[in-house]
């Protein structure tokens, strides 16, 4: 038997066509994936590389906002360059940053934060997602569950950071998101403490924190508008926290051996 010279191969027609469809696809998920971020900056130098050719970068793209919150056009251009209180363990890339402030507050390493916009979350409806529960009255505390409010906040090293004043919610996805700390002999002043990053003690009606020290409360980013809190402002705090793990205490950042 044999194949005739005038038939039609539809396998490798086949063939041929997944891979043209395959190229294109990653063409176009690599122009895609370029419009937050880029262009890059080389690691040793700084130096910003060029955005790449007609293959490598997309077309600007405008986005419109929810809520009246006006539009986004990426790529624009516009790069973070927040300086870093930070120096390079060595000229070789990919080498781990050194702190030269504090690390906690200058978004070095596990404390690092991105520049979100300066603007609360909404929900589907246009009202604010994440508020106190004196904000958000419809809320409460299920019957049976520890209400962490009038309880002590303790940090890492066991002292008292203050009193917890009240619960913030996802009004949302109906959930804590964040406790609010009023400090200790901080005439009060309040933080916010995320909720994945407490740990409730219901029977000595306290609660632990393991990731900074009672005293390091006093450094956690407030608030611009005591009842809501903003993109960047939960950026910020989270990564605060974050960062205590590694930098809390001068132990956590050396190693075991």
């Amino acid at each position: 038997m044999y194949a005739s010279h005038y038939g039609i191969d539809f396998a490798s027609i086949s063939i041929i066509l997944f891979f043209i469809f395959f190229t294109l696809l990653i063409i176009y998920l690599r122009r895609e994936d370029r419009r937050e971020g880029y262009p890059l900056e080389e690691d040793p130098s700084g130096r910003v590389r060029t955005a790449g050719g007609l293959l490598f970068t997309a077309l600007p793209k405008t986005f419109r906002l929810a809520h009246g919150r006006g539009s986004l056009t990426v790529p624009n251009k516009n790069r973070d360059r927040r300086p870093i209180a930070a120096r390079r363990a060595s000229i070789t890339p990919g080498s781990p940053l050194v702190p030269t402030g504090n690390p906690m507050a200058d978004g070095v390493g596990p404390a690092a934060y991105a520049e979100r916009a300066k603007v609360p979350d909404l929900t589907a409806h246009g009202d604010l997602k994440i508020v106190p529960m004196r904000v958000a009255k419809n809320f409460f505390v299920a019957k049976g569950d520890p209400d962490p409010r009038g309880m002590l906040v303790r940090g890492a090293d066991g002292g008292i950071a203050g009193t917890v004043s009240d619960i913030w919610v996802d009004r949302a996805e109906w959930q804590i998101r964040y406790l609010e700390v009023a400090l200790e002999g901080g005439a009060g002043q309040t933080v916010l403490l995320p909720m994945t990053m407490a740990l409730i003690h219901k029977p000595l009606r306290h609660v632990l924190v393991d990731a900074i020290t009672a005293a390091q409360f006093a450094g956690v980013p407030r608030l611009s508008n005591p009842d809501q809190v903003t993109f960047y402002e939960e950026e910020r705090v989270v990564a605060y926290y974050g960062g205590g793990f590694l930098y809390a205490t001068p132990s956590r950042s050396e190693p075991f051996l």
